[in-house]
């Protein structure tokens, strides 16, 4: 059975032992939710494909909680093709790319133009100078079905559970542009195939990610401890009650792994959450038990915006990392506060995994599970206070 089907948390412990390389992985955005899995995944000894050379692309410097996976770390601007061609030209020998990265801008036809600029960027500083590439995957997600940020509430999505066929939207979406952008990238190069990765809420680690839910439910609790206050759920009433979905960020790498070395899974979308369904009315008291607090709820008719929460909360934080000595960061860059009011201030909508599993990806987790093992990674990291 392949080590994907196993669903087992905390899959990354093995490291690679062998320095013969079958594979040669680029991992855009490796610093980011999925790239950091991916980076961990990647290299262990039984990873299929492998073994795996990896190198690892992001815009900032290698930070301290990325530095231990072994992965050729390149700093790079993607958005600046200067920059991508003078740094990623030179690797002769990637085999396999994976695209987990984006930009965020104020409106979605800028979100389209950054986007694709900097994916198209990346093909094609890599596909005319890596003779033995054979795969790319592509990451995007479930605003596949519901359109962009800005449109929610104004803009009719599909009825769920959404499946990888339904047609896209009006209007526009980078997703789709990027979509578009790999197809054209990709024509007429048959020996080149391609996957598209389209994960709901992702469960993961980065103190980096523009919408790591986590990790910014983490910093509310830890200030929530800090002060003496109840543990408020800061959302709707129908986020609380319904059922969600979630997405584990290793889960999502090894689909994204599986894809890239089966030859079933060439040229296709694949939806990937964990198999299961949860409440966040269950997951909130996980949360308060993971941070010692007894007092946690939601208060009817009372909807809190952790944006509006997090306003001059920056001293407290800068207390807490003080006196628990954490890793230094700043309350701004871990707390994603506009993606937590978005996610918790609605009712979830659910995608099938059927096509994923028709194709012979079985991979699965326990979102519960999953929720406790990265609550205790932003610890074990010294990201948040245990």
């Amino acid at each position: 059975m392949s080590w994907w089907w196993s669903g087992a948390i905390g899959a990354a412990k093995a490291r690679m032992n062998s320095n013969i390389y079958q594979s040669v992985g680029l991992v855009i955005g490796v610093t980011g939710i999925v790239g950091n899995s991916l980076a961990e995944i990647l290299p262990l000894s039984d990873t299929p494909g492998g073994p795996w050379k990896v190198y690892g692309v992001a815009r900032r410097p290698r930070p301290d909680w990325n530095a231990d996976h072994p992965v050729e770390y390149i700093q790079c601007d993607i958005a600046d093709a200067d920059d991508i061609n003078k740094k990623l030209s030179d690797l002769t020998d990637v085999t396999h790319l994976f695209y987990v990265t984006w930009a965020n801008r104020s409106t979605e036809e800028e979100n389209c133009e950054v986007n694709g600029t900097m994916f198209r960027n990346v093909l094609r500083a890599v596909i005319p100078n890596a003779p033995k590439l054979r795969h790319i995957c592509l990451q995007t997600g479930t605003k596949h079905y519901t359109g962009p940020f800005e449109s929610r509430g104004k803009q009719e999505h599909h009825d769920p559970p959404l499946t990888e066929d339904l047609p896209r939207l009006s209007g526009p979406n980078f997703y789709y542009t990027l979509e578009d952008v790999l197809y054209e990238e990709t024509e007429d190069k048959p020996n080149l195939t391609w996957s598209v990765h389209r994960p709901n809420t992702i469960f993961g680690f980065s103190p980096f990610s523009l919408m790591n839910i986590i990790g910014t439910l983490c910093v509310y609790a830890a200030v929530c401890k800090h002060e003496g206050v109840p543990l408020k759920f800061p959302g709707k009433k129908a986020a609380w009650e319904s059922y969600s979905v979630a997405s584990d960020a290793d889960l999502v790498a090894e689909q994204q792994i599986w894809a890239a070395v089966d030859p079933y899974a060439r040229n296709e979308a694949f939806n990937c959450n964990n198999g299961d369904v949860f409440k966040w009315k269950h997951l909130w008291k996980v949360l308060a038990e993971q941070f010692g607090i007894e007092n946690y709820g939601i208060e009817e008719g009372d909807s809190l915006s952790l944006v509006d929460w997090a306003k001059g909360k920056e001293n407290v934080w800068k207390e807490i990392v003080r006196e628990n000595q954490l890793q230094p960061t700043k309350l701004e860059e871990l707390g994603v506060w506009w993606f937590a009011d978005l996610i918790l201030g609605e009712e979830a909508l659910l995608d099938s995994m059927n096509k994923s599993k028709e194709h012979g990806f079985m991979g699965f987790r326990n979102s519960r599970n999953s929720f406790i093992s990265w609550v205790d990674k932003f610890k074990a990291y010294k990201i948040v206070p245990n």
